[in-house]
């Protein structure tokens, strides 16, 4: 568990700076964009990208064998490149050159982030993935409460500021996992092939892998677009200023936290299936009752309440996937997982801002509230035991 609290940092910075990037990068687009949908497009664009690089990449590392191990290169590659580009975001001097510092740091976190996540089930033993997702998952949202919480009071005194710090943060991150997890030390052991990939995609997507993959895509749709659009909405809706909007998602990334490691816990020992139902059920409600608020305390009231929900999605939603193949497929499988991600995030985000734009920003929540319910018709669809594992081998 040692290594998986070092590992922590790893998705501490990854969570630290797309936070503060949904949070702030809108408003550096709205200074030039009237179109809530086309600030939700440019807000995508990059994940395009994302879509074929992260399971390209994911699939790559499984195969990958050098002396660093079969993740630690793309960190390596990654990081780095995504810091220097993130640190250029605010120094952006037009529309154009704000979009490709956007897409370039974007690719870059590409790069690194399937094999980042892939780490976690490649050191920590089938039975115990989900208290160890719960762990790094609260290092991701400690990452998420300092974006909206000292990221917003560092954006109020400098724009520039808190996406320089973020920059700084992922060198020492890569430091950590560099200096403390060694991958022909500390990993379970495999065999790998490096023949060229075969996937076998009858037996890979099985229906209750493709069910899942449904549902995650549905939640994500909801998060996702809740996230990118929300400070917009405090704006617009409420009538918060800017700090004060983001520093309200916060309490969903406070929730978050305080709930990873229980959900991790929770979801071993009564299911991880069960537990993202009550997830989903929670969430939905939060989003409904969200649309009758008048208050910033009853904002910040039910956020808190619905990033406890969240937690008993997302802290069991990976270690479900990967338990559903073998121990081969663990990069592949991150990869399919932030494909339907990337998907949701692409989609989500300009969708909502078009019923924005026609329906004002009411609208949000009721979508949102709308995609979690495709979410648990798809989730309630997977049969899954999850006291076997590897019963759905990937063929090479």
């Amino acid at each position: 568990m040692k290594k998986i609290w070092l590992l922590g940092f790893g998705f501490f910075s990854i969570s630290l700076g797309w936070s503060l990037y949904n949070g702030f990068v809108p408003f550096f687009l709205d200074n030039y964009l009237t179109s809530t949908a086309l600030i939700g497009f440019l807000m995508t664009i990059d994940n395009y990208f994302a879509l074929f690089l992260q399971p390209y990449i994911g699939n790559r590392s499984d195969r990958t064998s050098t002396r660093f191990g079969r993740r630690m290169p793309y960190l390596l590659i990654g990081i780095p490149l995504a810091a220097i580009f993130y640190a250029l975001i605010p120094f952006h001097n037009s529309l154009v050159t704000l979009i490709i510092f956007m897409v370039c740091m974007n690719l870059s976190m590409a790069i690194f982030r399937s094999p980042t996540i892939a780490l976690m089930p490649d050191i920590t033993p089938e039975s115990k993935r989900t208290k160890a997702n719960g762990v790094i998952n609260f290092m991701g949202g400690c990452g998420g409460i300092l974006a909206f919480s000292v990221g917003a009071y560092l954006f109020d005194i400098e724009e520039s500021l808190p996406f320089l710090v973020v920059s700084a943060i992922f060198f020492v991150a890569l430091w950590v996992i560099y200096i403390h997890i060694k991958e022909n030390r500390d990993g379970i052991p495999f065999t790998i092939s490096t023949t060229t990939p075969k996937i076998n995609y009858k037996k890979e997507l099985t229906t209750p892998t493709v069910f899942l993959l449904a549902a995650i895509f549905f939640w994500f749709m909801a998060i996702q677009g809740m996230e990118a659009l929300f400070t917009l909405y405090g704006v617009n809706e409420l009538g918060l200023s800017k700090g004060a909007s983001a520093f309200s998602l916060a309490f969903f990334s406070l929730s978050f936290v305080l709930a990873a490691i229980p959900c991790g816990l929770l979801g071993a020992k009564f299911g991880k299936k069960k537990m993202i139902i009550i997830g989903i059920i929670g969430l939905f409600l939060v989003f409904f009752l969200l649309n009758w608020i008048e208050s910033v305390v009853s904002l910040r009231s039910l956020l808190l309440v619905g990033g406890m929900f969240w937690a008993c999605i997302n802290i069991n939603s990976y270690p479900l996937i990967v338990s559903m193949g073998s121990e081969h497929s663990f990069g592949t499988r991150t990869g399919l997982y932030y494909l339907v991600s990337s998907l949701a995030a692409i989609i989500s985000p300009p969708t909502l801002g078009l019923f924005i734009d026609l329906f004002g920003f009411g609208i949000l929540f009721n979508a949102t509230a709308v995609s979690m319910l495709f979410a648990l018709t798809c989730m309630l669809k997977v049969k899954h035991d999850e006291t076997t594992f590897g019963k759905l081998p990937l063929t090479l």
